[in-house]
């Protein structure tokens, strides 16, 4: 395959090539690695490369699947990969190499996927965006001056960049959605239970975290989750079932949906200008398209959405960190972690399991209240991010004020995000606008547990009024 051929299809156009032998899994797996050689200098989106086992794998014969020959990634974080380490970008981690692979990972194999390398997340994945410690920052392939976001900004870095036309991310405060608001992809993040964590792990954050992935177009993402999605044996849920393979939802007519619209954060108060402008603007090409749009906002009452990011993610660092430093023969210290997080830490050895089961009754309240808000409508929309670009360095963790970094996290850069990991709900970030310096700039949907279709039929949608696979990043590589 010529070297521009591989970046006019997605991963669905890709798949028809190979199924079709114009082309062949060996010559895609080509093009992705000459892009990477190309690029990943200056992106630094990958961690660990897999190469060798790729080929392996396109050698010895892929399944016959959906995305037979198509490059893949997975996000060094949440899920194994046989033989290969997931160090979470902690120091900690780096020689836990899995001796099996995530039921995930093994859906994603059987669907003829090529895993060919890891991709960078900030340590320990809470962050929003992609400059760790151990790796260094990944750069956003649009101006390499800015974040790609976090904590899929890797994953994300690398489908901006053309390395593959999706890649595996995951989402537990906004993970999937705000860096594909800032590297101009498509994020869905399913809803809670959709994609199981077997076998290693029950729920993420307390059921806030779930995998998925960013691709450029809809369809890749609709068809990916109908192949990762369903329960495993001993799952603590499952999300509601769905009554068709969503990859059927593409095209669907949506009906004429209600759609709340909501320019501020949720308590009120103002975000970023451009931000807002997008917003509105996709609402007008939502009324051009037929919807109902209308101003209004869930009332959250006097419960803090920054409450359970406070303690969930706090608690679930000190057990993961203080066990895999026990499994190490030693304690941990306070170098294992970047300052924040070790001061972030510290919140939950102040945390009584009182405190705990607080935060997760608040967790509750606010869903109820999501809930009862969309049942007068269909699906709220905001914006994806509350600034509109993130430049490197503009998040620090080398402070001590975890406090301070949570507001920063989910308060001013992502304030609308963290909400929807906390009701379960489905909810996308779609690629629909520019700042005024050519960024990308995303707007969110949100809705109930078990949405993905409705929100699959709008993004279709909004994909085909206005087309954004064949904008891509202009910077000399």
């Amino acid at each position: 395959m010529k070297f521009p051929e591989y970046e006019t299809y997605d991963a669905t156009g890709l798949a028809r090539l190979v199924r079709e032998k114009d082309v062949s899994a060996g010559e895609l797996l080509d093009a992705a690695l000459d892009r990477i050689e190309a690029r990943d200098g200056k992106i630094r989106a990958i961690v660990k490369p897999m190469y060798d086992q790729a080929r392996r794998a396109v050698a010895a014969g892929l399944p016959d699947g959906p995305f037979t020959g198509v490059p893949f990634s997975l996000k060094d974080l949440g899920v194994f990969a046989i033989g290969t380490p997931t160090t979470s970008a902690n120091g900690l981690f780096a020689g836990l190499v899995a001796d099996h692979d995530s039921a995930v990972v093994s859906r994603y194999r059987k669907a003829g996927l090529v895993i060919l390398a890891r991709t960078k997340t900030p340590e320990m994945g809470l962050s929003i965006t992609t400059e760790p410690r151990l790796y260094g920052p990944t750069h956003n392939p649009w101006n390499l001056a800015y974040s790609p976001g976090g904590s899929s900004g890797g994953a994300s870095a690398s489908v901006a960049a053309g390395y593959m036309p999706m890649a595996h991310a995951t989402d537990g405060g906004g993970s999937i959605r705000v860096p594909a608001a800032f590297c101009g992809l498509f994020g869905l993040k399913p809803s809670r239970g959709r994609i199981s964590a077997a076998p290693d792990f029950g729920e993420g954050l307390a059921g806030m975290a779930t995998n998925h992935c960013v691709s450029w177009s809809v369809r890749d993402s609709a068809a990916l989750l109908d192949v990762s999605a369903g329960p495993e044996p001993g799952d603590p849920y499952a999300a509601p079932p769905l009554e068709r393979p969503l990859a059927a939802e593409v095209g669907a007519p949506p009906g004429r949906l209600r759609i709340a619209l909501c320019t501020t954060d949720f308590l009120g108060n103002p975000v970023d200008p451009q931000c807002a402008a997008a917003a509105r603007d996709a609402a007008a090409l939502c009324e051009s398209l037929g919807h109902h749009v209308e101003e209004a906002r869930p009332d959250l009452g006097d419960v803090s959405p920054l409450e359970a990011w406070r303690i969930v993610p706090a608690t679930n660092l000190l057990h993961v960190a203080t066990a895999r430093a026990r499994a190490l023969g030693r304690e941990i210290n306070d170098e294992d972690l970047e300052p924040v997080h070790r001061a972030w830490m510290e919140i939950a050895r102040r945390t009584t399991a009182a405190d705990y089961l607080k935060a997760i009754s608040g967790m509750h309240a606010l869903a109820r209240r999501v809930g009862a808000f969309l049942e007068r409508y269909d699906l709220i929309l905001t914006p994806s991010t509350g600034v509109p670009a993130l430049k490197l360095g503009a998040v620090d963790t080398s402070g001590a004020d975890a406090e301070r970094h949570i507001a920063l996290l989910f308060a001013e850069i992502a304030p609308h995000t963290a909400l929807f990991n906390q009701t379960g709900g489905a909810a996308m970030s779609v690629p629909l606008c520019r700042t005024k310096e050519g960024l990308p700039l995303g707007v969110h949907f949100a809705g109930r547990l078990g949405d993905e279709p409705k929100l699959i039929r709008l993004a279709a949608q909004l994909e085909e009024a206005r087309p954004w696979f064949g904008i891509r990043p202009t910077m000399a590589w």
